[in-house]
Formats: C-alpha cells, structure tokens, sequence
C-alpha cells in the first residue's frame, strides 16, 4: 500500500478522534459552565450599550448582542456585603443577617448553614472557583473554601480596607489606621500583599489571568466561576497597557481594562470549545459611589447612587449570554434581580431547593419570553433591617426613612471624597417608574388605588421581615455565622 496513503490516513483517523473528542466535550454534557463576573460599584451607565461616554466598552457590548440586556435588574442591597450575600443565596441580606459592609476581622460573615451556588452547584459535579473580592467575612470559617469553593484567588473584602490613604500615602485617618495591611488570598492563606496603588493597578491582569488558567484547568467536567473584579470601586487604577487611554481619565482607562478582562475571557472560552456550554453573566453589585465624583461611575440619569435605595444605586446593567439557549439580541425590560440568578441555574440543573429563597427562576425570560414577568415585587431593604421602598411591577413606593443624599453635596476628584452628606428624612412617595426612572414625580395622590395596593405590601415585608424604622421584628431572619 501506498506509504503517502496510509500517513494520510492515519492524519484523516486522528483529526477525527480529536474533533469527537471536542464535539463529545461540548454537547453531551447537559449542564453548562457557569462564569458569573460581578463589578463593583459600576453604574447603570457605564457601559457604553448603557450610554457610557469617552470611552468604549465592546466586548461587554459584544455580549449583549449575542445573549439578552436586562434593562431593569436590580441588586439584592445597594451596598458590598449585602449584595454579594444575595447574589450568592438567592435570598435577601437582612434574611441572613449579612448587612452593610463588613469590615476586617469581621465577628460575623456567611452562615454555614446557608447554601451558595458553589455549593448547590457541586451537588452536579460543578468544579468552582471565586476570583476577585470575597467580602462575606475574612474569618476562616467564613471563607470561600468554607463555603462551597474549590478554589480561592483574591481580596476578602474592598479594596479601600487598607492602611493607605487616599494619596497611596501610609494612613493618618483614625479608621484607615486599624485596618490591616492588604493581601491577595490563595485558598485560606495570605498569599501576595497590596501594599500600594501600583499594586492596586494590576488586581484586574491578575484576576483575568487566574480566571482563564481556571477555565483551561476544568475543561473536561461543568465548572462555575465567580470573578468579582475589585473594580472600579476606589481606589481605583489602570495597568500601564490602559492608563491615559480614554478620554474621560482613570475612570474610563479602568473600564477600558475590564472591557479588556472580558475580551480575554470569551476569547480563552472560544480557544477552548467552551463558549457554546457556557452562561456567561455579567452585571455589578450596586450603583456607583457617587461622592468619588470622577473616580465614580455614572447612573445613567437615574436619582442617587450606592448606598441609597433610590434607583441609582440598585439598578445596574446585567447581560447574560448562552448560546443556543439565549437568542442573540434580545433585551428585556421586565424585572428581575441578582437573587433571581441562584433559582434560574438551581432549576436549569435540576436542583430541588428546599430551604427558603427570595429569588425566582428566569428561565422564561432566558428561553426568549422577554415579557415574561416571573418577578412582580421586591423589598428594597438598608442599613441593619430598613424597609426603604416596595416596587410591585413599576410601580415604587418610597417608604418615610432616614437617608444620605447625593443631591445637595459637594463631589470629590481625583480620589479624594467629597464630604459626607447630612442625613435627611426621605419623605414617602410613589412613583411610576414606566413614566419616571429618574424618580422625580410624585404621584400617590393620583393613584390611591396603587398606593394601597404597595401598602400592603409593606406590611407584608414587614411581617415577614421586619422593619427598623416601625419597630417592627418580623418572623422569618436567620443569624449570620458568629466567631468569638
């Protein structure tokens, strides 16, 4: 037999058990891969798919052209720890007993007890993995490998909790003194230390590249990845290979290398002949930090910002993208929010929750019902157990409470902060969100019909949840995790 023959025939052979081999990798497996990347402190507006301005953003914009834009997504609380604690669980913070922000050497963090997607996901033989900011306590026991990780590579709480002040200088404020000094975790231990804004401005190269040597490592089994990016909450910084690129300054240069992140993420899933079998989701824990002035991000127009339950600091964009699921180009405008996401991938998988959750499944909206409404309230919750505002569709009553403002205050530049506004008392009112994102009109005398129907179902929050502000206990919170 011809020797030219039978070398082509042995090359025709071996391509073809490396293409079965690829093909049986991609398809046969029923569950996808899951890569959550969740921002901090990006707003509503800093995409430029959102409006962004001076700089653009096309590899995020990329995703929403090949998957679906959620217009009106909502975070579980418009601060750090909170948010993430439902992002993880499916479940409203104060349900939990995660609130605000929790700081170093923390006494309290995740229960045990509660259940993550990490751990709901590896009851499927999910590899998974958490890279970035961790901020649901720094303690062991409250530590990702505690909770349902196998892997571990980042901060354990924001940036900004370190002995520096806002110059990179070692730190004079009370506070900023006690704080101990910055590491970058591996696993439980302290592995690589940020010690100053230079180190600051290589967490995102960092991440992205422990994030794809992940990706590469777990191509043979589903695996989920959570990359929540340190940025662009303050301090803020740019690598070299970013820094002076866009016209709007660091800002920009930042979301200019998270774009960047991204890119690389979806290019190392394509090289990999994954990106057909993988839910990619991408949105931010809440709105931006608006005293940061231009080291803070944009909501778009809508009112107020991070750490208010107005509208600029809980809606953020989110797109999702899976192909053959998700049709390419679709946006939805009805509601959804971060707890929702914890149900949608337990149903995909066949996970029967058990326990009490806040979310509810999206999968008629991901399937291309994009006025499906599977959410139809939320309780807009603050502070240790606050009941700021109700919504039941579009409708949003804000409930009488204490509250800083972004709207009478000088803004900061260039790193420095603008001081802290007064505390004011928030006055009740209803708006319609259809007519007014932008919370500006007041119509609850027009609509005593909507208003009692939101009252009710702030009593319902209520008595399910309490409220600080009406004394009221509820009946339903659980206790966070406790170290002596």
């Amino acid at each position: 037999m011809n020797k030219n023959y039978i070398a082509a025939a042995i090359v025709l052979i071996a391509l073809s058990l490396v293409f079965s081999a690829a093909k049986s990798q991609n398809t046969s497996r029923e569950l996808p891969n899951v890569i959550i990347i969740f921002m901090d402190d990006m707003g509503n507006g800093d995409l430029s798919c959102t409006g962004a301005l001076e700089y653009e953003t096309p590899a995020i914009d990329q995703l929403a052209r090949e998957g679906i834009r959620f217009t009106n997504f909502l975070d579980a609380q418009a601060v750090c720890s909170a948010s993430r604690a439902g992002l993880l669980t499916g479940c409203y913070p104060n349900r939990i007993g995660i609130t605000g922000a929790l700081f170093p050497n923390s006494k309290v963090g995740l229960n045990s007890n509660e259940i993550t997607i990490a751990e709901m996901l590896k009851t499927k033989g999910y590899s998974t993995a958490i890279v970035g900011k961790w901020h649901q306590g720094d303690s062991k026991p409250f530590l990702p490998l505690q909770q349902g990780f196998d892997e571990y590579f980042g901060l354990p709480y924001s940036n900004d909790m370190w002995p520096v002040d806002f110059h990179g200088q070692p730190a004079t404020d009370d506070r900023k003194v006690r704080f101990p000094a910055l590491y970058i975790f591996e696993g439980n231990e302290k592995k690589i230390p940020v010690t100053t804004l230079d180190d600051q401005a290589q967490l995102t190269r960092l991440y992205t590249e422990r994030a794809i040597s992940f990706i590469k490592g777990n191509q043979s089994k589903p695996f989920f990845l959570y990359l929540a990016h340190s940025m662009p909450h303050v301090p803020i910084n740019a690598s070299p290979k970013f820094k002076g690129k866009s016209k709007q300054g660091l800002y920009g240069d930042v979301m200019m290398e998270v774009d960047w992140s991204v890119s690389e993420i979806m290019k190392t899933l394509r090289e990999t002949n994954l990106d057909k079998n993988t839910l990619v989701i991408f949105t931010s824990d809440n709105g931006p930090w608006l005293n940061f002035g231009n080291h803070a991000g944009s909501t778009g127009g809508l009112r107020e910002g991070k750490g208010t339950s107005f509208e600029g600091g809980m809606r953020v964009p989110c797109i999702m993208r899976w192909s053959g699921v998700i049709r390419e180009g679709l946006i939805t405008n009805s509601l959804a929010t971060t707890l929702d996401i914890f149900p949608t991938l337990a149903e995909y998988a066949g996970v029967n929750v058990r326990h009490k959750i806040d979310g509810v499944s999206l999968l008629p909206i991901l399937k291309g019902e994009v006025s499906a409404t599977p959410r139809e309230e939320f309780y807009y919750y603050y502070k240790s157990n606050s009941l700021e505002a109700v919504r039941w569709h579009d409708w949003k009553l804000i409930l009488p409470h204490p509250s800083r403002s972004y709207e009478n205050f000088e803004v900061g530049k260039d790193g420095l902060p603008g001081p802290v506004s007064e505390t004011v008392q928030v006055p009740q009112a209803l708006y319609d969100l259809r007519r007014d994102a932008g919370e500006r009109y007041d119509v609850q005398k027009q609509y005593p019909d909507i208003m009692e129907k939101l009252l009710q179902l702030a009593e319902k929050a209520r008595a399910d949840l309490g409220d600080e502000v009406t004394n009221r206990k509820g009946s339903n919170r659980r206790e966070p995790g406790r170290i002596d």
